[in-house]
């Protein structure tokens, strides 16, 4: 067994979910993990070890949404509730209750560590143990993030009302 083969099973479904949150489309969660697979086979050689290949395999993963993103950007935007089962962080239950757009808006609107934390955890169901392995940082980096993050969130909401 190759190591890109033995890389895929050990860490695709952690890109996936990863994926997931970042794009709440299934099938192009999916996709997405096979080409980040497919360019990690033709960059391994440049794979240096400084981080866990769980997380150099989402950054480039992260990369492709981004092309992405940018390649269909005219494209419109599905709902996040569609995608999102009904049981999750209680987070989640008392944020959808709010106005979606105002909402998103102010999501969208967070800096990016604090963003993606965002998402990861209310759309990706991560834990803060696996947001930390994804993004490289420890499980209370992402509780402490998420935490402003909220804190954040609800601050500008509550001056939105």
């Amino acid at each position: 067994m190759d190591a890109i083969e033995k890389a895929y099973l050990q860490h695709a479904k952690d890109v996936y979910r990863y994926l997931l949150s970042l794009s709440h489309d299934e099938d192009l969660a999916e996709d997405l993990t096979q080409e980040t697979f497919f360019r990690a086979m033709g960059t391994i050689g440049h794979y240096d070890g400084s981080c866990k290949l769980s997380v150099w395999l989402c950054q480039i993963g992260k990369h492709l949404w981004y092309q992405w993103l940018e390649k269909h950007s005219k494209r419109q935007q599905v709902e996040l509730t569609e995608t999102l089962p009904g049981d999750g962080p209680p987070e989640r239950t008392v944020l959808l209750h709010m106005d979606k757009t105002t909402l998103y808006q102010a999501i969208h609107a967070l800096p990016e560590p604090m963003r993606e934390v965002v998402h990861m955890r209310l759309t990706g169901e991560f834990s803060f143990a696996e947001i930390g392995k994804i993004l490289g940082k420890s499980e209370n980096w992402a509780r402490v993030t998420f935490y402003r993050a909220k804190k954040r969130l609800m601050e500008k909401l509550e001056g939105a009302q």
